[in-house]
């Protein structure tokens, strides 16, 4: 079978079938094998993994997991890429081809079925980035690591810490259940179409218990997002105003005081550990 991560073979499926890319579904389709390999490589993909490939396209990731794991089930919501895959991986019997959204599958069950936590690997559309990877954590899917392409900035937000101007809601999400760690950076002549953006392989090796111990996980996250949904604001006053909270100021200010932080913090000043504190407290 045709090595698809070399540029012109890429572009004889793809005239073959008459494709044509969505707009509305992100697509790029990776085409660089040393690219490729450095996910694999850092997927550390065996033959005893079941690997989840959200998005294969036409299949060109695919090939490369299917040569290393003992099953990989690719899931594409693009009907059109079906009868392609068909194609492109019909040498493949430890492949099951799956048309549906990811958002809307029981990815949980799938992983229950093989009875063993499922190894993630994708060229993730940057519009649903987060949804994604956020869906899977929140879930409590059962994973052993995350191996994902996405906009070099997400991916440096994903492992930004305290202090820096791109640490936010998602970097805190991230850190809780995993640790991520950026691999490679690639660049947008590594794609058709070429993206308008750099884009990076991050990989997220999932904690077994998260880093911090907090009594509600759910209250924790909900006063993470207010901290940063006014970024300016001090933190007491951020708290204050995310009226779903119903926490007042005052309160918020004794609890920091607890911890020996200044009433005038915000919210990007403080750690993963520092949220889960301020959470138990409040």
């Amino acid at each position: 079978m045709a090595d698809l991560g070399i540029p012109h073979n890429t572009i004889e499926v793809i005239q073959k079938y008459h494709f044509n890319f969505q707009k509305k579904y992100g697509q790029n389709f990776l085409i660089d094998t040393r690219v490729l390999n450095k996910i694999i490589a850092a997927a550390e993909i065996t033959e005893d993994d079941c690997v989840l490939e959200i998005g294969p396209g036409i299949g060109t990731m695919t090939q490369y997991l299917a040569e290393r794991a003992g099953e990989v089930v690719a899931v594409e919501i693009d009907r059109n890429l079906i009868p392609i895959l068909e194609e492109t991986l019909s040498a493949y019997e430890n492949v099951t081809i799956i048309n549906q959204d990811i958002l809307k599958m029981d990815v949980k069950g799938l992983a229950e079925e093989r009875g063993k936590p499922l190894k993630v690997v994708a060229n993730l559309p940057y519009y649903i980035t987060t949804p994604i990877i956020m869906g899977l954590f929140e879930n409590h899917v059962p994973l052993r690591n995350v191996t994902v392409m996405v906009q070099k900035e997400v991916a440096e937000r994903m492992q930004a810490g305290p202090g820096r101007k791109d640490y936010g809601a998602l970097s805190l999400a991230v850190q809780y259940y995993a640790k991520p760690e950026i691999v490679a950076n690639v660049p947008p002549n590594c794609f058709i179409p070429r993206p308008n953006v750099g884009s990076a392989v991050v990989r997220m090796e999932r904690y077994e218990t998260p880093p911090v111990q907090v009594e509600d996980e759910r209250k924790m996250f909900a006063v993470i997002r207010a901290a940063f949904n006014q970024r300016r604001k001090t933190l007491a006053n951020s708290l204050a105003n995310a009226q779903e909270l119903g926490i007042s100021r005052e309160r918020t200010v004794q609890a920091l005081e607890r911890m020996g932080l200044p009433a005038t913090v915000r919210g990007e000043a403080l750690s993963l550990e520092q949220f889960a504190e301020l959470s138990n407290l409040v």
